[in-house]
């Protein structure tokens, strides 16, 4: 940590937890809480998805009140700094919030209750500063999971002011974050016209819904060859001859991602049916239903590769530009047209290549494609530019939070109070407070 501002004291979470008995605590781990434990209503459970950077996320969860009571030890109360453990982004902390209610904590999140001279706003925002994340690295163990235990958190280093200036710096980030929430919102705002925008321009240049009179009426069959890809069995997962294919993960509107292609072994005569050609048109044939269907061209990238049995090809006939069919796939897409020739198991949707040749494919003279096909591309690049700007708006927000955090936790977002005397005051009053919890420290 570096150098504190005169009359600020370092002290751990620990040493500024309340004297009460478990103030400190994770939650039940095991058969206590399981997922046949969960109810459609009743006292809360606040897990990892709650946790978010300094705001509590109303996502619920919900046990009986006889489990409730059986975990009361894990209890949660409005003003206590959740703390998650487990995440790309550690620490991670918010307040629970006054109209929560009856709640426990899950497994991989921490309650801290702090004792009255301590603002929890003020703890949370200081456990989400630069400075304490950067503090906190070396505590971090695992690399898919990163996690930090409850041990290590507890002996957190913090820098500490006393009340009266915490509650001005809580209330000095509050108001800077306030600005940022409302130009974030008004970036969400952007965002969805964004999208509507785009979706215009894409059913508007198909003509889709409405297709004028001298275009030809068909269907996707006649446009062109459908066909599904092979079928991956762990047989395939080794072999003499590997080849590298596309599957659903890398396949997204209008865009093909190869940073994550896998292989599998395929003969000779595989390998020619399944390769895949530049202007080939993928869909995912097995998604989430708003995203079923959802189209890309291949073209070229990544080089010499087949695709799975979770995608659709389809192989333009001469009459069609690939591009076009790409438009009006894309249009089908965003009208939920391919929703309509959906079978849905679980929770996924898929759309089978014999319903996929059914659908209308509406095909105007090949110049004419081509036309629409430019103009769209043009107005929907002013539309990426457009959303390049509001992410732009999103970065910079971001950094303003994390620069406005670094000012309160070095002393220079307020005038601070000029009792140079408060940091001996605290640390005094932490070390007593530690020697209380002594006792109650390891039930915690």
């Amino acid at each position: 940590m570096t150098k504190l501002p005169p009359g600020w004291a370092e002290v751990s979470l620990e040493d500024i937890a309340a004297t009460s008995p478990r103030s400190i605590t994770d939650g039940p781990f095991g058969s206590n809480l399981k997922t046949e434990h969960y109810t459609t209503e009743g006292p809360r459970v606040v897990r990892l998805q709650n946790i978010g950077d300094g705001t509590f996320r109303d996502d619920q969860s919900h046990i009986s009140d006889e489990r409730y009571l059986r975990l009361r030890a894990h209890d949660v109360k409005p003003g206590d700094v959740l703390v998650a453990a487990l995440g790309e982004v550690l620490p991670r902390a918010c307040v629970a919030p006054p109209w929560l209610g009856p709640a426990i904590v899950k497994a991989d999140c921490f309650r801290f209750r702090l004792r009255d001279d301590v603002n929890p706003h003020f703890v949370a925002a200081v456990l989400n500063s630069p400075q304490v994340r950067s503090a906190a690295r070396s505590q971090i163990a695992g690399v898919g999971r990163p996690r930090m235990n409850l041990g290590k958190v507890r002996k957190l280093s913090i820098p500490l002011p006393p009340i009266a200036e915490q509650d001005r710096i809580v209330a000095a980030i509050e108001e800077h974050f306030s600005h940022l929430d409302a130009a974030e919102v008004a970036l969400w705002s952007a965002e969805r016209r964004i999208r509507a925008l785009e979706k215009s321009i894409i059913t508007d240049a198909s003509s889709t819904l409405t297709p004028p009179q001298h275009w030809k009426n068909a269907t996707v069959a006649d446009a062109g060859t459908v066909s599904l890809g092979l079928q991956r069995s762990p047989k395939r997962h080794s072999g003499p001859n590997m080849r590298p294919y596309l599957r659903v993960a890398n396949v997204f509107e209008d865009r093909l991602d190869d940073n994550d292609v896998m292989s599998m072994d395929m003969t000779d005569a595989e390998w020619e049916r399944y390769r895949l050609r530049d202007g080939d048109v993928l869909l995912n044939e097995g998604q989430s239903p708003e995203f079923l269907g959802r189209p890309a061209i291949y073209r070229g990238r990544p080089p010499d590769t087949a695709f799975t049995n979770s995608l659709i090809r389809f192989r333009a006939n001469e009459d069609i530009d690939p591009e076009w069919a790409l438009l009006v796939f894309r249009s089908h897409l965003h009208n939920r047209r391919f929703m309509r020739e959906s079978q849905i198991t679980t929770n996924i949707a898929h759309l089978s290549a014999g319903r996929f040749k059914t659908v209308e494919f509406p095909i105007p003279p090949l110049d004419e494609q081509q036309a629409r096909v430019a103009d769209a591309r043009l107005r929907l690049e002013g539309c990426a530019r457009l959303r390049a700007e509001v992410a732009a708006g999103r970065r910079r927000s971001a950094i303003l939070r994390r620069s406005v955090l670094a000012a309160a936790l070095s002393g220079r977002l307020i005038l601070r109070d000029q009792d140079q005397g408060a940091g001996s005051r605290l640390l005094d009053r932490a070390a007593t407070g530690s020697m209380a919890k002594e006792g109650t420290a390891r039930a915690s």
